[in-house]
């Protein structure tokens, strides 16, 4: 069969997190013809969709939603009620880059990755030779400061779920995040809180319970005590962090007013392409 030529495909994938917000706002007028996904787990915060409808309607298209047909549900079942975690990340690959990879088909694509200039990790680089990975915010020299910026101007604004101390995108359970959060989704929408709960239980083939935060059940993590520990503890650590701050040489000081911020507990192993 001979083979037709296709024009290179530009796609863009938003997570629902700050970076690939502002990197579609910064994209729209340079890459006309650019391609805008989401990959839906199902199981996304109330806030993540309402910022995706923001970001579409800014940017005045369609952005297309993968996972359609297979959400989270479908492959936890596949799995055998085996929840995942930082060492059996199947949601990664079976919700975002399998569902990625399937919509660019052989196609020759350019991926447009959020990646920052203050940043010193790596986005996700597909092994498949026709995706070109681009990072227009490090050939920029942008930081975290000129994201925010971005958004700001845009009246976009930062994610909605930001405002109550969520610091990343992603799934409401996503297995990354830290304590504090989980104690902030049982604040603030508790019906998910206790969704997050029934997927912990005893996996047959092992009898072992797999939970979602670090070997915690989650009833555990929830009692009034444990509640109180953990908001002392984040307090401490808060304040610990504003003395490092006001005692950094002035080399450190000047990355951090130029938008250099450390990861925050955790984050340098989370799944980039689910909160870029």
């Amino acid at each position: 069969m001979e083979k037709t030529n296709r024009p290179t495909r530009h796609i863009l994938s938003l997570s629902g997190g700050k970076d690939s917000a502002a990197l579609a706002l910064y994209m729209r007028d340079r890459v006309p013809d650019m391609e805008y996904i989401f990959s839906d787990t199902r199981k996304e915060l109330p806030e993540t969709y309402e910022y995706l409808d923001r970001i579409g309607d800014y940017l005045g298209k369609k952005i297309n939603r993968l996972n359609a047909d297979l959400g989270f549900d479908h492959w936890y079942e596949v799995y055998g009620g085996m929840i995942p975690s930082n060492h059996r990340r199947w949601c990664t690959k079976l919700l975002k880059l399998k569902p990625f990879e399937e919509f660019v088909g052989e196609d020759s694509v350019v991926n447009y990755v959020g990646l920052r200039a203050d940043e010193d990790r790596e986005g996700y680089i597909s092994h498949k030779p026709n995706i070109t990975a681009v990072y227009p915010f490090r050939e920029d020299g942008l930081v975290l400061r000129d994201i925010e910026q971005i958004l700001k101007d845009s009246g976009v604004g930062m994610p909605p779920y930001t405002k109550w101390g969520r610091t990343r995108s992603g799934c409401y359970f996503c297995f990354y995040q830290q304590k504090i959060e989980w104690v902030r989704l049982k604040e603030t929408h508790p019906d998910l809180f206790e969704e997050a709960k029934k997927y912990e239980r005893v996996y047959e083939k092992s009898g072992n319970l797999f939970t979602w935060s670090n070997g915690e059940p989650l009833e555990e993590l929830e009692k009034p005590q444990r509640v109180i520990a953990i908001k002392t503890e984040h307090e401490l650590r808060r304040k610990r962090d504003v003395a490092r701050r006001e005692n950094l040489p002035l080399s450190e000081v000047f990355k951090e007013i130029h938008g250099y911020k450390e990861p925050p507990e955790d984050e340098e192993q989370a799944c980039l392409i689910c909160t870029l």
